[in-house]
């Protein structure tokens, strides 16, 4: 489908005169990632056979009078190290063309989308992730009237990229998804300072019954409603989705249906801010194919319900993705700014913030079930019945403060406690837990020239898994087009003294504008990358990395 994407494109641009410039808006960017890996020994890295490796992307967009057109080139020649082994060779790998205007925004090709939080139905790409489930198919989105949206969607979803092609998953994705916006739609809502919206959501897979074992349901349907509701600085919102018999890898075949509900509210005004979340998960895993596992082929998006860390040694060495065949999560936040010109705010104020999240396993009730029998049903649960079995925790505090002008601080402290036999990310077994405490300071020079530091240390109890950890950052710019970085992480603490390995990479780029230049040049610690609940395993490594990236 849509493999001649390329020729209608140049044919279109044929007849417009190849005058794009002047009848319509052309945008895009082109990146790359470079890397010239070694071995080494003591990391467990190896240099690959090709030596050097890249990742290269140009993405293509055009618009003119409703119409719009785009597309993407990536080549993986082979793919930098860490990414999935789906990704291999160069040529077309996202297209689309389609039409817009206030009623109607029609795309044929690939696309992305988002149902609600994504509990339902959510294509997405996160490049550094290495994931991309984009759909391939066609979208609809309507606007019959103000304040009401409708959008449909039908496709495959893109499981790989060989010998320059896109594979595509073996299931048909189709969904609807209908949006009211009360305010717009009765405006004598708007004088009461009240906001209020509500929808609804049904998205169906068909796939084909491929197993000898089992009879297996080749439509599985999933559908739900989302509803948010504010009142001046108040708000709070909530979405539930259920899902039909969906026997698959991740839930060993069982034909338990599935259920999830996502709450959010919150309240904020100048200084102060408090938003508490729960949510409730069981057996929502939902894929385009039965038999993917990890972050493959997902047609729903389970939010992660823990703050998203970027200090290195928080968010590298125990992060923590949510668990889609069952969790039972609450996170509360908390920001309160100290005014200045008091004793304790000091001349600017002092912002503090508090954070804590935690996850648990749901409680699932095997009494007077007969796993065995032709139901294969093998439990009962309840939304929010969770056990003492921990999944995660984390308490993170963070107080921030501009000392003058100039010099600007701050201090963070974290306590996580990870259930490795439930995330399995090392050979620990058990709760490992950790102390971290990050201290980061901002130093301006001159109008040009700045300076920052971080210093990170990290302490787990009883010395488990790898024991101690410690990194410095520093960073060094010069505005508008310098940056210079150091990073030095070290596993000095390591029980086994031959482990006690250092991991230092050096920094370097240049900025022109719309265009960026970097490179780096250290040890890679083997681990998890993760953003935003969703990891990627990383392994150990040792040499350049070069990124490259233009926007015009």
């Amino acid at each position: 489908m849509f493999r001649n994407s390329l020729v209608f494109l140049l044919f279109f641009f044929i007849l417009n005169g190849f005058h794009l410039k002047s009848q319509g808006d052309i945008s895009g960017n082109v990146e790359s990632i470079f890397q010239y890996l070694v071995t080494d020994s003591l990391i467990g890295s190896v240099q690959p056979d090709e030596q050097s490796l890249v990742n290269a992307y140009a993405n293509i967009n055009y618009r003119n009078a409703g119409f719009k057109a785009g597309v993407r080139m990536e080549a993986y020649m082979p793919r930098i190290l860490g990414y999935p082994d789906r990704f291999d060779g160069s040529g077309l790998g996202y297209r689309y063309f389609g039409y817009e205007n206030d009623f109607i925004d029609v795309t044929f090709g690939n696309f992305y989308d988002q149902f609600g939080s994504g509990l339902i139905f959510r294509a997405y790409e996160d490049r550094p992730l290495g994931f991309d489930n984009m759909m391939n198919g066609f979208r609809v989105k309507l606007k019959p009237t103000k304040g009401v949206a409708i959008r449909t969607v039908y496709g495959r979803q893109r499981y790989a990229f060989t010998e320059g092609q896109n594979v595509y998953s073996p299931a048909i994705v189709r969904g609807v998804d209908a949006e009211v916006d009360l305010v717009q739609t009765f405006p004598s809502l708007e004088d009461k300072n009240i906001r209020w919206t509500a929808a609804g959501s049904f998205v169906s897979k068909y796939e084909r019954d491929n197993n000898d074992s089992y009879i297996l349901p080749e439509n599985v349907a999933a559908y739900g409603g989302r509803m948010e509701v504010g009142y001046k600085k108040f708000f709070i919102n909530a979405e539930y989705i259920h899902k039909g018999q969906d026997p698959s890898q991740d839930n060993d075949f069982i034909y338990n249906e599935g259920n999830g509900i996502l709450i959010n509210t919150g309240y904020s005004k100048k200084g102060f801010g408090v938003l508490f979340s729960a949510k409730s998960i069981d057996n929502m895993s939902y894929r385009s194919d039965r038999n993917a596992a990890l972050q493959d082929l997902t047609i729903g998006f389970i939010p992660p319900l823990t703050k998203t860390h970027t200090y290195n040694l928080v968010a590298t060495l125990y992060p923590y993705a949510s668990q889609p065949v069952g969790e039972v999560a609450y996170q509360a936040d908390l920001f309160y700014k100290i005014p200045k010109k008091t004793k304790l705010g000091g001349k600017y104020g002092t912002d503090i913030a508090l954070n804590f999240s935690t996850a648990f396993e749901p409680i699932r009730k095997t009494s007077n079930i007969n796993p065995n029998d032709s139901t294969r049903v093998t439990y009962v649960s309840r939304l929010f019945d969770k056990s003492s079995l921990i999944y995660w925790r984390d308490f993170n505090v963070m107080i921030e403060r501009k000392i003058n002008k100039n010099l600007r601080l701050k201090a963070s402290y974290f306590n996580i406690v990870f259930n490795n036999d439930v995330i399995k990310l090392v050979q620990e077994q058990g709760l490992i837990e950790s102390h971290i405490a990050v201290i980061e300071g901002q130093y301006k020079i001159n109008k040009k020239n700045a300076i920052r530091a971080e210093l990170q240390g990290l302490w787990t109890v009883n010395r488990k898994d790898r024991g101690n950890w410690a990194t410095l950052v520093v960073e060094y710019s010069i505005s508008p087009s310098w940056f210079f970085g150091l990073v030095y992480q070290s596993n000095y603490g390591n029980p086994r003294p031959e482990e006690r390995i250092d991991y230092p990479t050096v920094i370097a780029g240049r900025i022109w504008g719309a265009t960026r230049l970097q490179a780096s040049y250290g040890r890679q610690n083997e681990g998890l990358f993760c953003v935003g609940g969703i990891c990627r395993p990383v392994p150990a490594s040792n040499g350049l990395t070069v990124t490259f990236s233009h926007s015009f």
